[in-house]
């Protein structure tokens, strides 16, 4: 028998490169063991994985919302209604049993296109949102935003010279989704100096570049709030995105599963691209995702996510139901999370004053870590940090000795990556060199959550390894 090799399996995901969860993420994971050795001799006493947006994962202190994990108790069991009925105020078992009237048991597929019950409460959601009504028949539940990404890309893309519009820097899922489908990335570049703003002239000089090339521009992908930058658009250039769009017919891939995170909310508003194309009134072909992973959430685990269509033809639309029966559906307690998101408790609800005092609290301290280790991060001797007014990151531009990247370029690595593996091995902070995001030729950066607790000694060690790192390679 001839044995399995790689030169027998498709070439195409031989290219795939996902950073967030590459090289450095699987060096942390062994220093992670090596830490439940007696006497391992490293000079730290956790590993801290400042590399992913995961607000529950184990070290942080973000809680679950509670109103979410009581009606996810009762569909699991719902006996326990009745075994505790002291432990669950009345809307968490009113929802559980419209739940259970809809569903059944959790344990049994639902609807490919999602629980109709549910795509009902996320149409409601998004009306309420935007002013503009919303159906439930555009709407198709899955598995965290990042299925939903890979089905619209997989449907747009025809050929390898078929081009999707990414910004720069990324969150490397497009360009390792576009890699599986042999399609082309087009990145844009976002202007830095203007808080990482996005410039239409930099979409319009790469799609210039394109033409000249022979790739034809599908679809435009925005991410706002911005990852890793955590930027927020402005309306006015959400407009003229749009009008680009109608300009070059481009679909417009809106990922918005940071909509929630949004720090100073007396400054900074939130608004969804559904509500510009609406109140435009453009025929933009527009795809929305969302995810009960980030917010105040914090779901990753469960898997639970949505996308919308608009102007989408029928016939487009029932491509993509057929598309998603493929993978019969997305899982049902990710959906009853989603259900929770999108349905929080109303005032004079049993559950409300809880919700919003855990909600409230999550917010706040968001906010002060993202101002706190912004301001670290900008006193330090070459760091520059824009101060991010959403999402869950900062993406310091860091200043590395000509030494430093000499040596990196002479071992072929990216200098930001043997930043971040010196940090992670010095503190135990894995973190994303920027080179996995996409940047300006001769720039360096990385990205990490503020989700971390602990703010001042957590920063605290980015800033000695900083200091350490710079005097070192400066007497080299």
């Amino acid at each position: 028998m001839r044995p399995l090799t790689l030169d027998a399996l498709n070439p195409q995901l031989q290219t795939v490169q996902y950073a967030v969860r590459g090289e450095l993420a699987i060096r942390a994971e062994t220093l992670r063991e090596q830490l439940k050795q007696p006497n391992n001799g490293l000079p730290f006493e956790q590993v801290i994985s400042s590399n992913i947006g995961d607000p529950q994962q184990k070290g942080l202190d973000q809680k679950p919302i509670t109103f979410t994990r009581q009606v996810a108790a009762l569909m699991e069991w719902p006996a326990l209604a009745e075994l505790a009925p002291d432990v669950f105020p009345p809307d968490v078992v009113a929802r559980a049993k419209e739940l259970q009237e809809e569903i059944g048991s959790i344990g049994a597929y639902s609807d490919s296109q999602g629980v109709p019950l549910i795509r009902k409460s996320v149409a409601n959601f998004i009306a309420e949102r935007d002013g503009h009504p919303a159906s439930p028949g555009d709407i198709f539940l899955t598995a965290g935003a990042c299925a939903g990404v890979s089905l619209l890309l997989n449907l747009l893309i025809t050929a390898p010279t078929d081009g999707i519009l990414i910004p720069i820097p990324q969150y490397p899922l497009y360009t390792a989704t576009l890699a599986q489908h042999h399609g082309t990335p087009v990145g844009y570049l976002l202007n830095e100096a203007d808080g990482w703003s996005t410039d239409p002239e930099s979409i319009r000089a790469a799609l210039a570049k394109a033409a000249a090339e022979g790739v034809q521009i599908k679809a435009l992908v925005v991410i706002n709030p911005g990852n890793p930058t955590g930027a927020l658009l402005a309306e006015d250039t959400m407009r003229t995105l749009v009008t680009l769009c109608e300009e070059h017919s481009l679909v417009l891939l809106a990922d918005e599963v940071y909509q929630d995170n949004v720090h100073d909310r007396t400054q900074h508003t939130f608004v969804s691209f559904k509500k510009v194309v609406r109140d435009m009134r453009s025929p933009v072909p527009l795809v929305s995702f969302h995810s009960i992973s980030k917010g105040v959430s914090g779901e990753c685990g469960r898997r639970g996510g949505y996308f919308e269509l608009a102007n989408f033809a029928d016939g487009v639309r029932a491509l993509v139901y057929k598309l998603v029966c493929v993978c019969l559906a997305a899982p049902v307690s990710g959906q009853i999370g989603l259900d929770t998101m999108v349905g929080p408790p109303r005032v004079g609800d049993a559950s409300y004053a809880l919700w919003r005092e855990e909600t409230r609290a999550i917010h706040a301290a968001l906010a002060e870590r993202t101002r706190a280790m912004a301001d670290a991060l900008n006193r330090l001797p070459g760091v520059r940090c824009v101060q991010s007014p959403g999402a869950l990151y900062l993406f310091p531009q860091i200043t590395l000795p000509a030494t430093a990247v000499a040596s990196a370029r002479e071992a072929g690595k990216e200098p930001d990556a043997v930043y971040a593996m010196g940090l992670l091995e010095a503190t135990g902070i894995c973190v994303v060199p920027g080179s996995g995001f996409g940047q300006k030729e001769g720039e360096w950066h990385y990205r990490l959550t503020c989700l971390c607790p602990g703010t001042d000694e957590y920063v605290g060690k980015l800033v000695q390894f900083h200091i350490q790192y710079l005097a070192e390679w400066e007497k080299a």
